[in-house]
């Protein structure tokens, strides 16, 4: 069957659609990545302070992005279908080695999130699919199909959280053994009658924590923001800038973490050997800087309120360096 890749009308707002650009675009005659095109949102407004010598290349694993890119006609503009761990790679291929500015906005946009048949919503019926690339990989239905109960209850508890996350592995396996799971609504059912709701916030859907915890197994998100930091700073030249947006506490943690041991190396150091200042290692990232989005955007953009941006920007010193060297 043909795979339809038009793109479909669902709105998108860019989160720090301003802060974001202006952090990341330092040099107009730079050469910048948008590592997650979305909608464009993003790379519209960081062509918008490029001279007519930069150059913006975008990337995306979802053919709807791809294809939604196509509608950008300015030269300086790239579009690539991949994920953005594979940038480095990619990258070399168009002949480009380093860059002055890398942006990450981590996460489902809110086309993913609106169309039903995408399966990430928790508000319409569709296919339990979830993959950000509908072009290859296994679907949320039959990861869940798959997987024992052990491994379910495992994904919900580490990268959903869910307190309840051995009750809903056993309730989907026992439900699976009778019929397959293959509905957004159907496994949202049936995680509501596993849990109790949340008396902190009644409001939330009980299968909230869980729909995350598969979203990220199936696409292996945190494994993929992993090596795109680690390939970001492998790419960003001096005073280069990488900007990340995050939008819960897995990926911040990885971020936060990330940018951390890079800006204080002497941190992984044993404290018992005496180093005199000479001899403390120099840093990778300089300028840290944490922004979070304003009321009134929050007020404009409720998906916005969990949103947290991360920057900073590259030293001089040689990536390779880094403990382990490059990966």
């Amino acid at each position: 069957m043909t795979e339809n890749t038009s793109p479909k009308c669902f709105s998108h707002r860019s989160v720090l659609a301003l802060e974001a650009p202006e952090a990341l675009v330092h040099n107009p005659d730079g050469v910048y990545v948008d590592a997650t095109f979305g909608r464009g949102g993003h790379s519209r407004t960081i062509l918008e302070k490029l001279s007519g010598n930069g150059r913006l290349i975008a990337f995306d694993r979802d053919p709807e992005a791809v294809e939604a890119a196509r509608t950008i006609t300015d030269p300086r503009f790239t579009i690539v279908h991949s994920a953005f761990s594979a940038m480095k790679g990619e990258l070399a291929a168009l002949g480009v080695q380093a860059v002055d500015g890398i942006l990450m906005d981590i996460g489902v946009s809110s086309p993913q999130i609106d169309d039903p048949e995408r399966g990430f919503s928790l508000r319409a019926d569709g296919p339990l699919d979830m993959r950000m690339d509908t072009s290859r990989g296994m679907t949320a239905a039959e990861w869940l199909a798959a997987a024992s109960e052990r491994e379910i209850a495992e994904a919900l508890k580490t990268y959903g959280e869910e307190r309840f996350a051995s009750r809903i592995a056993q309730a989907i396996c026992r439900e699976r053994a009778s019929r397959p799971i293959t509905r957004t609504s159907h496994l949202c059912e049936l995680i509501a009658r596993s849990v109790p709701r949340n008396q902190h916030d009644p409001k939330q859907n009980p299968a909230t924590r869980s729909f995350q915890a598969i979203r990220i197994v199936v696409n292996g998100e945190l494994d993929e923001l992993t090596a795109a930091l680690d390939g970001a700073g492998a790419l960003l030249r001096e005073d280069g800038r990488l900007v990340v947006i995050s939008f819960h506490s897995l990926e911040d943690r990885i971020v936060k973490r990330f940018f951390e041991l890079g800006a204080h190396p002497e941190r992984e150091i044993d404290q018992r050997l005496a180093l005199r200042a000479s001899e403390m290692p120099l840093p990778w990232w300089k300028l840290v800087t944490r922004v979070k989005p304003g009321q009134a955007e929050c007020d404009e953009n409720p998906r916005s309120r969990s949103a947290v941006m991360r920057w900073a920007a590259r030293t001089a010193r040689n990536w390779s360096e880094r403990r382990g060297g490059e990966r």
